[in-house]
C-alpha cells in the first residue's frame, strides 16, 4: 500500500572529480584522436598505394606485351592470333579521361562481386550537366515523325559501320520505337543534344527500365544504348557528357546499375561474344561483298551446299499471337534462369517486345495440338545494313536471332526452321552471336564466323568473367 506521507527531498550532490582525474581524460582523448588521425593516414597512404600498384601492374603488362610481341614471328598463325587478342586486351591497361572516373570494373582492382559504390539520392545532381557553346540538350519525344526522323538520319549516316567500311546499320523508324518505347519508359531517357543555326541533333543517347537476373538475383537495371555522336562534331566530347547526363537522370530515379555493350574494349568486359553469319541469299552476299567462296570451291556449288529447304520440318508452328503471351512469358522465363545472366520479361514486356511487328520483329510458337500448350519459341528481329560500296545492290537485310526457346525440340531443329522462315520472309542473311544455346547449332547449320565482337558491361557492379554460353541477354 503506497505511504501518504510526504517523501523526503534529497538534493543531488555534483561528482567531485579530482585535477589529476581530469588531466588523465583529456590525455585520453588525445590519444585517441591521435591514433584516428594516424589510422586515416594509414588509410590514405594504403590507397595511394594501391593505386600506384595498379599503375605499376599496367606498366608491367605492358612491357611485358612489347616484349612478346618482339620476340613473335608475325607469319606464324598462332602467334598471330595471339597477339591480336593481346592487342584487343591491350586498352584495358591504357589509361582512360573519362571512364578511370567512373564505377566500373578496373583491371588492378581487387575484386568484390557486386554493387561497386551505394548511390545517394540526396547527392544526385539535380541540375542538367553542362554543354560546350553552341549545344544544348533536347528530349526526344519518338511519337512525333518530325523528331524520329532526326533521329533515324543520324542513326543512320553516323551510328556502327564495319571496319572495313562496307555497310553501316540502318535502323529503321518502327524499329526505334519498338526498342525505345517499351512499358514504363521514362520520357526524359531518350535524351538529344541540339545545336548550330537549324538546331540540328548532333548527339543522342537512351536508356531503358529492365530487370537484370544476376545469378538468381533480381537488379533493377538500365539498358543503355545509341549512344551516337554527329562525325562532324566528334572533338568536342560530347560522348562522356551524353553518359554522364543519362547517368544523372537514371539516378534521379533512384537506379544505379546499367547494361550496355559496345563493339571495342573498355574498363572492364564480363564477357566477349562473336557474331556468326548464315547465308540465305548466298549469290547476293558474294555480289556486295559481305561473303566469300571458300579456296577450291566452285562458286555454284557453294550456292547450292547452303539452299535450305523449302518448308520447316516442325509441325504446328506459327506465328505468335496476342492469346499466346502468359505461356510465352512462363516459357521464356523458365528458359532464361538457366543462364548466369538474363533479363526477366513480365506479360507486359512481352507483349511488347515478343509479339510479331510488320518488318521489325518476327515471332513462331510451336503448339501441341492435343494439349494446345506452348512448347518452344522462336524470334528474330531486322536490321537491314546500307551497302556503302555496291553499285548493284542498295541494302543487305539481316535477321538477329533474338531468343529461341526449346522445351520439346532441340536448339538445332529449332535454329534450322528459324532460317527457313528468315528465307521466307525475304531476309538476305541470319546473324546470331555464341550466347544462349546458339553455339551448338553453328557447325551443323553451316554458320560462318563473323569477324565483329560484342563486348558486355555493367556499369556500377563487378562480376567474374563469364562464359558466353552462360550468357542470356540480348541487347538489340
Amino acid at each position: 500500500m503506497e505511504s501518504n506521507q510526504p517523501k523526503e527531498e534529497t538534493t543531488e550532490q555534483p561528482e567531485v572529480v579530482e585535477t589529476s582525474k581530469v588531466e588523465e581524460i583529456v590525455e585520453n582523448e588525445k590519444a585517441v584522436k591521435k591514433s584516428e588521425e594516424e589510422n586515416e593516414e594509414k588509410s590514405e597512404e594504403k590507397n595511394e598505394e594501391k593505386k600506384e600498384m595498379g599503375e605499376e601492374q599496367k606498366k608491367m603488362m605492358l612491357d611485358l606485351v612489347e616484349k612478346f610481341q618482339a620476340s613473335q614471328n608475325p607469319n606464324d598463325p598462332k602467334s598471330k592470333e595471339v597477339i591480336e587478342k593481346i592487342k584487343k586486351l591491350k586498352p584495358l591497361y591504357d589509361k582512360h579521361q573519362f571512364w578511370d572516373t567512373q564505377p566500373v570494373p578496373k583491371v588492378s582492382d581487387s575484386f568484390k562481386e557486386g554493387e561497386i559504390i551505394k548511390g545517394k539520392l540526396s547527392e544526385v545532381r539535380q541540375e542538367p550537366y553542362p554543354l560546350p557553346e553552341g549545344f544544348e540538350w533536347f528530349d526526344v519525344d519518338l511519337e512525333d515523325e518530325e523528331q524520329l526522323n532526326d533521329v533515324y538520319e543520324l542513326l543512320r549516316d553516323h551510328y556502327v559501320e564495319d571496319s572495313d567500311h562496307m555497310f553501316r546499320f540502318d535502323y529503321q523508324k518502327e524499329f526505334l520505337k519498338w526498342a525505345l518505347l517499351p512499358p514504363k519508359q521514362n520520357s526524359d531517357w531518350i535524351l538529344g543534344v541540339r545545336g548550330g543555326k537549324k538546331n540540328k541533333l548532333f548527339g543522342f543517347i537512351t536508356g531503358i527500365p529492365t530487370k537484370l537476373r544476376i545469378k538468381g538475383k533480381m537488379v533493377k537495371m538500365v539498358e543503355i544504348n545509341f549512344l551516337c555522336v554527329h562525325n562532324k562534331v566528334r572533338d568536342r566530347r560530347l560522348a562522356p557528357v551524353l553518359i554522364k547526363e543519362i547517368t544523372r537522370r537514371t539516378h534521379i530515379k533512384n537506379m544505379w546499375q546499367a547494361i550496355y555493350t559496345a563493339g571495342k574494349v573498355l574498363p572492364k568486359p564480363f564477357t566477349e561474344c562473336t557474331y556468326y553469319h548464315r547465308n540465305l541469299n548466298t549469290k547476293k552476299l558474294i555480289e556486295v561483298g559481305f561473303a566469300g567462296v571458300p579456296p577450291g570451291r566452285a562458286k555454284n556449288l557453294h550456292i547450292k551446299l547452303l539452299k535450305l529447304p523449302q518448308e520447316t520440318s516442325i509441325e504446328n508452328i506459327r506465328p505468335m499471337e496476342r492469346r499466346d503471351v502468359k505461356q510465352v512469358q512462363a516459357l521464356l522465363d523458365e528458359y532464361l534462369m538457366n543462364f548466369d545472366l538474363s533479363f526477366h520479361f513480365n506479360k507486359e514486356e512481352v507483349a511488347h517486345f515478343m509479339l510479331p511487328r510488320d518488318k521489325v520483329i518476327f515471332s513462331y510458337v510451336v503448339c501441341d495440338q492435343d494439349t494446345n500448350k506452348i512448347t518452344d519459341f522462336i524470334s528474330y528481329y531486322s536490321l537491314p545494313s546500307t551497302c556503302l560500296k555496291s553499285d548493284k545492290h542498295k541494302a543487305v537485310y539481316a535477321a538477329f536471332c533474338y531468343y529461341i526457346v526449346p522445351k520439346k525440340h532441340t536448339i538445332k531443329e529449332l535454329m534450322k526452321d528459324a532460317l527457313i522462315l528468315a528465307k521466307k520472309d525475304k531476309f538476305d542473311v541470319f546473324n546470331a552471336l555464341d550466347i544462349l544455346d546458339n553455339k551448338e547449332t553453328f557447325e551443323d547449320l553451316h554458320f560462318g564466323m563473323g569477324n565483329g565482337n560484342l563486348y558486355y558491361y555493367l556499369y556500377n557492379w563487378s562480376i567474374p568473367d563469364v562464359d558466353t554460353k552462360k550468357i542470356g541477354v540480348v541487347l538489340v
